[in-house]
Parts: C-alpha cells; structure tokens; sequence
C-alpha cells in the first residue's frame, strides 16, 4: 500500500494535532479555509493511526461528482488505480474492492451501511466532509451515526470537516468536542465587484434572470482579456448555463479568443463522463470556461481555474407542508457560500474572483439547512426503521419542522409505509430496500405485485431524473408522461437528452428484476395513482383547470393535449401555492381511478343551509380526498343530519351570524383575556376554537333547529359557560369582574372587546385620589383608562394613572378650566374628593 505524496497544503501543519486528537477523543471538528485541502489529505492521514484496527475509513461527500472526484485524486497520489487502496461509491456507480480502505461515498450510502449495519463495524472513523452544505442526508447520518457511537460503538470515530460552518453549535451538540481550525487558504484570492446590476431582492430575481446570460458574458469576456487561465462561473440552475452558454458562443465568435476558448457546463443531471470532462484541465494552449451550479461550491478541484465569476444566486427546493409539493426558488447565496465560491480560485495559484452584486448589499451568514424546507418523508420513513416515531427522539443540530414532518408521517400511512401508530410496516421495509422516493418505491412494489415490473421501473426512473426531452410544447409531447415512456422505449421519435436518457435507461435496468409479461398498452393513470393518490387531479372551470385531491388548484396550457381531460394524474408539479403548473401527467379513466384507489375514496353525508330553499340540504358524497367524484340530494334528513346542515353554515357565515347579546361579547372577551394570559389553564374562546367545537358547547342548546331563525332563540351566554366548570366560572368572576368600583362609590362597567381592553371609561372627576391603576387578571394585567370631559368626550387614555396626574394633568386642567367651569379642577388631584357631581352639588 502507497501513501500519497506529502504535498505541503494549509492543513498539512494541523495533522498530528489532529491525530492527537482522534487519540483521545471519539469525535472531533475540523475547520480549514477552502482550498486548505482537508477533503483529499486528511483520509489518507489517518490510515497509519492505531485506533484504526484494520477497520476501513468511511467519508461522505454530498455529491456524486466531488466523490468520484476526490477518490481519484487520492488514488493518483498515491500511484494506484480507483478501487484499491481508495474506492468510492455512489448511486449506480461504484469502484471498491477487498483491499479498499478508504470509502468515500455519497451520503445516502451511509444511510444504508448503518441501517443493515448499525454497529458500522467494518469501520474504524465517519467523515462528514463539507458539512456545511448542511444536506438533509447529513443530518440523518450524523443523527444515526452517532446513536450508534453513544449507544453501539464508543470506539468508533467521527470527524466533520466544514469551511465555513458555524461551528460552535454543532460542538455543543456533540458534548462541547474539541475544534481544530486553519485559517490558512492554498493561495490568496482578490475578490473584486465587476457589476452593479439592480438587487436581486424577492421581487427583483426575475429581472436579474433575464439578464443573466448578458452580464455574464460581459464580465467572462472583459475576465479574459485582463486575468490569466480558466474561469469557473456559478450560475443558479441547467436554465441560466444553457442560456448563459448561447450568449458565449455567439459573442465569442466574433473575438479575438474563439480559437482559444473551450465552454464547459457542469451540473448533476450531466453523465459521469460529462462532469469528468468539465474538471479536467483545458487543452494545451487553450483556456476553458466552465458554466457550473452550486455543485462546484466545494470538494472539487477543476484543473487550471484561477478566475470565479460568481452571480450571487443559487436555486433550492422549498417544501411546502399543505400541498405536498416541492418547488425550486431562486434566492441570494450566504455568505458562507459566497466565500465557498470565491475559495475555488486560489486552489492552485493565487487566483481572482469577481462578484455580481454590490458590494453594500447584505448577505445572510449561512445558507438554511435543507431538513428546514425539505421533503421528509425518506427521513420519517429512515427514522421509522430506526425505530424513532418521532423527531424528539433523535438529536438535531435543527430539528426538523413539525408541519413537514406531519405531512410525511401523513403520505408515508397513506402509502401503507407506516401503521397508524407510526410504525414501519413490512411493506414499508421493502420500499426502504428499493433506495428510492417513498412515493416511487411503493409504485415499484405495487406494480411488481400487478405484473407491470417493467413499466414501472420504468416510470419510476423517468420520474427519477430530469426530464429526457427537450420539447415540451404543445405541438411536442406536452406534459404526458406517456410520450417519455414511448421515447425510452425507442418507439417515438422525439428530442432527447442524451445524457439523461443513459442516465434513466441505467436506472430503470437496475430497478427492474426481469419477471415481466406486459402488454403493449400499460395502465399508466392506474399505476401512477398508487404513488400520487394526493394528486388526482379533477377537471374545474375552463380547459387546463384542475383541483387535485390534495386540495389545491393546478393548471395546463389550453393548448396541451392533456388539458382536456377529466381526471389526471399529476406527477410534477412546480409547488406554487394556489395554482401549481403541471409538468409531467398522464391520463386515467373513471374506472381505473376507482379501481386504483378504491381504498381511498369514501362515502359520506354533507348538509349546509340553503338561503334559496330556506332549508338544510343535504347531500350524500363519494370523494377522494378533497374530490368529488358523484354526488345525491337526500330527500329525508334526521335530527343529526339537519343539526349538521346547521353547525355548517355556522361555520361558514362566522360566530357574528348568531345572536349576541352584549353580556354574552363581554364574557367570552373575559374569557378570552384569561386563556391569553394563561393558555395552559384556560380554554381559548377565539373564533378559531369556537367553530372548531361547536358540537361541544353549541349543538346541546339546539332545540328542534330546523331553521335559521332557531338559532337566533339559542342562550349563547348559557352555551359558552358550559366550556368553564363551576370553579373556573367563578375564578372568572373573581379576576376579571364585569366592573371596578370607583372612588366614588359607583361601580363602572369594564369594556373587555375593547382594543387594547378591558378598557375603563369614566369622567376624570370620577377618578380623584386614585394614584394606582386598576389591574385584572390577579393584578397583572393593566386596565386601559379612557378618562372623559363632563361631556362624555376623549381627554387622555393611559395605562398609568400616577403618571397621567404627575405629567398630563396639569395641561389639560388648563385646557379644562375655561370650557367647564362648574366642575371642580383643583391643583391637587390626589387630594381632591372623587365626585360625578359639579362644584355646586348638581349631578
């Protein structure tokens, strides 16, 4: 076995320190500058350590591409071919042997190894390399790797190499371990700022976009003439370097550089071979401009780059809970982020990056974590193996989001993955096999079950990748589904991706298992109901407009073949809010939607007020979620059916519909003060509560309700005490009274609907001698005073009456005097007789 080349980096110094500490410590962080070269130095280091027992190193990496990357370069160091002394693997891709001891995988691998494993006992050390990127993966696969030290494995170790994370946090959470640091870079980088295009801020990103492509080219053409060697360019997405690609080859035609200039995409969706050649140095005499994504943020080194052109914008799914979809945003990098980028032109020689923004506009410190906005259901269904039910059971450097975590919990038992109680179900454990989508996992099983396990291996690769043509319009393949199968089956010919076709032909063999006797025509709907039931989608309104089963609007253009179906089913989606685009769909009949999900659709009865009729209708309903599929007018309704008509319309018109009383406003805004103040002991009687309970506390007092206008007989003041027990009423009544007594003897009535209230609101006169302000809610809630003129008009409010008298009086005496002057003024408020009458004993 050959050790690497020592080649002297900024980490180099740091290794026996770091060693050192791997001797007597299970976990360690490391914090070196980009290009320090901690990715590609420090596994090899650790291969002579005694702590290692022969055991392998295990180091994940968040892409493909830098692991594939850094393997090679670590094996070439050290004069072996991949797949000896380093191997690496990823997904569908992997070069190790028995004599490979240092792994470096992507992080889904780890997931896997620790699953089927969960002592990890053929290895001695995880690395979590560029933990900043802080991915959804790394954070499962700290949070399993190290129950597995604390409860499993003492002696295993755990390293997390990071550039730019904040990383006491993270310490913290792995009991306080010890920090090394470098400061050093491999060489410096002058940052500079070349444009001063409008700031990119929410509503601003679209305009930068479209004039994306110009700004860069400027700026690439004006690097070429004033720097020396390769650029590297950061773009947010596949769009923007196509686009940004165009505009250089048609204004470098026309350049002295033509001849000496090779363009280069990189992205994920390009083939292995593809990225290869994006990172390999650019032909002897030539310079080479590589168009990338954040995928060259770190852990890569592309040969001969010495220039960064950042654009300041990167593009990140953001999952929404409600709809169950994902939808990809654009927004400013962080900082972090930014000083990632600029990192990659000093790898190798001092370098130069400049900035397409302002140098004054602000930047957030770190980019959020992914599990902040992800979708979770591959982690619920990973934890749910593990044997946690919930997030609380693990530990977390930011624990996921409750409302997405429910959302997952939801799809994974609509899918049969999980039990009610949260449970992995046998099922589920074959779909955590599979290393796929929960969604596309089950697809797989179930259409393997129904003997379409060539189609859907099929579809679920499709569904896997970017999309494989190159034409969605409509005189094109549109948005069906369809045409992508009939394409990789050869049978259409449309534009393809080439490199995503062999990416997807690749997957779809390595899913299929070869039993398989299918007919020409598969039921596509029917098969991809089991993986979307949520996205049904139902035909509302003009052509293109749907409802999904899920509850949210979706749409196609007019001009879609698609778009005048009566059911689809909606496999991609863009994520917008109300109406999200349809990308990828196909068709399902009547039948097969009933047959497909059969299990899903219910039966039940729904009853509203009808102001035409002057009656409840009732109807009786078979839905799919929030579908209606057919519907019957019930033309005799019992006493339930008609109370729920009732409780309906309620729900619909609003609580101020009903007959309230003044006493009754009064109390429930009493009530409501004490549930604000002390929410763990008293109940909430906003309207959010009530009309969620009103069978609880309303529906009793319904006496024969066949009407409206029987609601209006209801005591409501009567309904709303039934929420209180007999000791709760009468704290009430202790704490927050109807009225306070004043000074005068008369009590006033306290206005607790006023805003802020309860609001007190008297003649000033009324209010002499009183230096304290009344206070509710077992003297910690201040009553607002609204003092009055003998008129009955405004004169001051304040929350403190000594402070009025001290501050406020004085003037307004002054004021006073003149327009009331029967009524008493005097110098000294806190020694005068409180009184409703004037000087001359009238009232």
């Amino acid at each position: 076995m050959n050790q690497p080349k020592n080649t002297r980096l900024p980490i180099t110094p740091l290794l026996p320190d770091l060693l050192g500490r791997l001797n007597k410590h299970n976990t360690v962080l490391l914090q070196a500058a980009p290009g320090a070269g901690k990715t590609t130095t420090v596994p090899p280091a650790l291969l002579k350590a005694g702590w290692r027992d022969n055991k392998k190193i295990l180091m994940l990496e968040p892409r493909r591409l830098a692991a594939r990357a850094a393997a090679r370069f670590m094996a070439r160091a050290m004069n072996e071919p991949v797949g000896q002394t380093v191997g690496y693997r990823v997904r569908l891709d992997s070069k190790v042997s028995k004599q490979t001891i240092i792994e470096v995988v992507t992080e889904g691998i780890l997931t896997r190894l620790i699953q089927s494993d969960p002592e990890l006992s053929d290895y001695a050390i995880v690395i979590f390399d560029e933990f900043h990127e802080r991915s959804l993966q790394a954070d499962l696969g700290l949070a399993l790797t190290r129950e597995s030290q604390q409860v499993l494995r003492e002696d295993l170790r755990v390293l997390i190499m990071s550039a730019t994370l904040d990383i006491e946090p993270l310490a913290q959470l792995l009991d306080d371990a010890p920090v090394i640091r470098s400061d050093g870079r491999a060489h410096p980088v002058h940052v500079d700022y070349l444009e001063r295009p409008q700031r990119a801020a929410a509503g601003h990103i679209s305009a930068h976009l479209r004039n994306l492509p110009a700004t860069v080219s400027r700026s690439v053409q004006r690097a070429l003439k004033e720097q020396n060697g390769s650029i590297l360019v950061f773009l947010p997405g596949v769009g923007e370097i196509r686009k940004t690609l165009e505009q250089l080859q048609d204004d470098l035609s026309e350049s002295d550089t033509k001849d000496s200039v090779v363009l280069a995409p990189l992205f994920g969706d390009l083939s292995g071979a593809d990225q290869d050649a994006a990172i390999a140095p650019a032909p002897a005499g030539m310079r080479k401009i590589v168009l990338a994504t954040s995928i060259a943020e770190s852990s890569l080194t592309i040969e001969g780059i010495r220039i960064v052109i950042d654009t300041g914008l990167q593009r990140r799914p953001r999952f929404d809970p409600n709809s169950g979809m994902s939808r990809l945003v654009t927004e400013r990098v962080s900082k972090a982020s930014a000083d990632q980028r600029a990192g990659r032109a000093g790898r190798l020689e001092p370098g130069v990056c400049f900035r397409l923004w302002s140098e004054s506009e602000p930047l957030e410190p770190f980019s959020s974590p992914e599990i902040m906005a992800a979708d979770l259901a591959p982690l619920v269904l990973e934890l749910a193996r593990w044997g946690a039910r919930s997030p609380d059971e693990m530990s977390w450097l930011n624990p996921p989001p409750a409302a997405h975590w429910a959302q997952a919990r939801d799809l994974l038992q609509l899918l049969d993955a999980l039990d009610s109680e949260g449970a992995i179900t046998e099922h589920g454990q074959r779909m955590l096999d599979l290393g796929l989508h929960p969604r596309l996992a089950h697809l797989i099983l179930s259409g393997r079950e129904s003997g379409w396990d060539k189609t859907v291996a099929e579809l679920a690769a499709l569904l896997s990748e970017r999309d494989i043509l190159l034409n969605r319009q409509s005189d094109g393949p549109g948005s069906d589904l369809r045409h992508r199968l009939d394409a990789l089956r050869g049978r259409r010919k449309h534009q393809v991706h080439r490199g995503r076709l062999a990416q997807v032909q690749a997957l779809a063999r390595s899913l299929t298992t070869g039993n398989h006797f299918e007919s020409d025509e598969p039921p596509l709907g029917a098969l991809l109901a089991l993986a979307f039931p949520d996205r049904v989608a139902q035909a509302r309104g003009r052509r293109g407009q749907f409802r999904l089963s899920n509850g949210r609007g979706a749409f196609l253009f007019e001009d879609d073949a698609l778009a005048g179906s009566k059911f689809l089913i909606a496999a991609e989606l863009d994520g917008q809010a109300r109406d999200a685009r349809i990308f990828l769909a196909t068709e399902i009949s009547r039948e097969q939607l009933e047959s497909a999900l059969q299990a899903h659709i219910q039966t039940r009865i729904q009853a509203d007020w009808n102001d035409k009729r002057g009656a409840v209708i009732a109807v009786e309903q078979r839905t799919l979620g929030a579908l209606v599929l057919d519907e019957k007018e019930i033309q005799t309704l019992d006493d339930q059916t008609l109370q729920a008509g009732l409780l309906a319309a309620i729900r619909r018109r609003g609580l101020d519909a009903l007959n309230w009383s003044d006493n009754a406003r009064q109390w429930r805004a009493r009530a409501q003060l004490a549930h604000t103040m002390e929410p763990e002991s008293w109940p909430a009687f906003d309207n959010d509560a009530l009309l969620a309970e009103l069978e609880d506390w309303l529906a009793p007092f319904f006496t024969d309700p066949y009407r409206w206008s029987d609601l209006k007989r209801i005591d409501l003041m009567s309904a709303l005490k039934t929420r209180l027990d007999y000791l709760k009423q009468q704290e009430l009544q202790t704490w927050f009274p109807k009225g306070i007594k004043l000074p005068t003897g008369h009590v006033a009535q306290l206005d607790y609907t006023a805003e802020p209230g309860p609001v007190l609101a008297t003649k000033l006169q009324a209010l002499f001698g009183w230096t304290k302000t009344p206070t509710v809610g077992q003297q910690r809630h201040s009553v607002v005073i609204h003092l009055l003129s003998p008129a009955g008009r405004p004169l001051a409010v304040t929350s403190d009456l000594k402070s009025f008298w001290a501050n406020a009086y004085p003037d307004v005496r002054k004021d006073m005097r003149g327009r009331y002057p029967k009524h008493p003024w005097p110098e000294d408020p806190l020694t005068a007789v409180a009184s409703h009458r004037t000087k001359r004993g009238g009232t």
